[in-house]
């Protein structure tokens, strides 16, 4: 049987790489994304298992009007991959209020909306795998990302909520815990704060930090998701990249010293 699926930020990245898995895969796709435009060309060699949706996640009522006619198109759904996000690029005193409500509205919100608007189908059909694109970092914050970083800790930590809330049910749910891959993200996906000059020898250190490297295709990405999706019992959580494994690993083992390095003083306190 073909799967249908749903995925949102479809037009580029790691959703573009998804839904052409999906379409080699022979299955078929609502592809949701602020433009589809750039979709025209799959659209064209898939007529009848493409279909292009255009949305702003951030958007709750077309949120769940864009499910419906997801819905009405294919008969089910059976994939969703709420991958949809932006960068608030900066400093968190340099922030306005303006580009933190923004940032949160797509990178939060709206992956809670596509949620509870796809949750009532899969739950009525008692199947259905939700994926949700978090991030590797999604356990703590750096320096200039640390928005991102909180947006994506937020929906990882109301994933983890869903997980519980849906096997009764038969749904799946999976974090994706995506490392850097050549996503746009960083380009023509941030939106930066006007930089305060006293962060300015931070910026340099962590662009020489970071490098020029902006990371593999997301192609690379695919199979990964690919298999995960043909799994009887998945994992609720996934980290995506070799070298992310690595360093989500080291970050997880540097919390757990520091937590022992001060046990002490936390078991003065009976709570």
């Amino acid at each position: 049987m073909t799967r249908v699926w749903f995925i949102t930020g479809a037009s580029r990245g790691l959703g573009r790489a998804f839904t052409q898995a999906a379409l080699a895969a022979g299955d078929r796709v609502v592809a949701a994304a602020r433009n589809v435009e750039p979709l025209a060309g799959l659209a064209e060699e898939h007529p009848d298992r493409l279909v292009r949706l255009s949305l702003d996640v951030s958007d709750r009522a077309a949120v769940f009007d864009g499910v419906e006619r997801a819905v009405t198109a294919f008969g089910r759904l059976d994939v969703v991959v709420n991958n949809a996000g932006t960068l608030l690029y900066g400093m968190v005193e340099e922030a306005t209020e303006e580009q933190l409500r923004a940032h949160f509205d797509v990178n939060f919100f709206g992956a809670v909306w596509v949620a509870q608007a796809v949750v009532p189908h899969l739950r009525a059909q008692g199947s259905g795998h939700l994926l949700q694109v978090t991030s590797m970092g999604a356990g703590g914050g750096f320096a200039s990302t640390g928005m991102y970083a909180a947006g994506k800790s937020a929906l990882d930590s109301v994933s983890q909520a869903l997980a519980m809330e849906l096997e009764p049910f038969g749904v799946k749910v999976t974090i994706l815990q995506m490392g850097g891959y050549d996503t746009g993200l960083f380009t023509v996906g941030t939106t930066a704060t006007e930089p305060n000059p006293v962060y300015e020898p931070l910026r340099a250190k962590l662009a020489e930090m970071w490098g020029d490297d902006a990371g593999p295709d997301p192609s690379t990405a695919a199979p990964v998701i690919m298999e995960l999706v043909n799994l009887p019992d998945p994992p609720v959580r996934l980290i995506v990249g070799s070298a992310s494994y690595d360093m989500v690993l080291q970050m997880e083992q540097a919390r757990t010293e520091q937590y022992r390095a001060w046990e002490r003083l936390s078991r003065l306190a009976p709570g």
